[in-house]
């Protein structure tokens, strides 16, 4: 199973990225995605970036996950 991450674009030079995600960066290619700038986000898989995604989906996606991680770990912090 695959998770899709929005990733943040925080360096470009040609047809490859950096994306940063939860503090981790990553090198993806762009050349599935044109016209991709710094800032943007993207989904990507196994090195490429597959799609373009807006911001504020980006941003509430992350923050869901933020949350699904916490309760998450508070449940396992329950169980022991």
């Amino acid at each position: 199973m695959c998770l899709a991450v929005p990733a943040k674009i925080v360096e470009l030079e040609g047809e490859m990225a950096k994306v940063e995600v939860g503090g981790v960066l990553r090198a993806v290619s762009t050349m599935l995605v044109p016209d991709l700038q710094l800032g943007d986000y993207v989904i990507t898989h196994a090195g490429f970036a597959l799609h373009k995604v807006e911001e504020q989906d980006a941003l509430s996606s992350i923050a869901l996950l933020r949350e699904l991680a916490q309760m998450v770990a508070a449940h396992s912090g329950e169980e022991n």
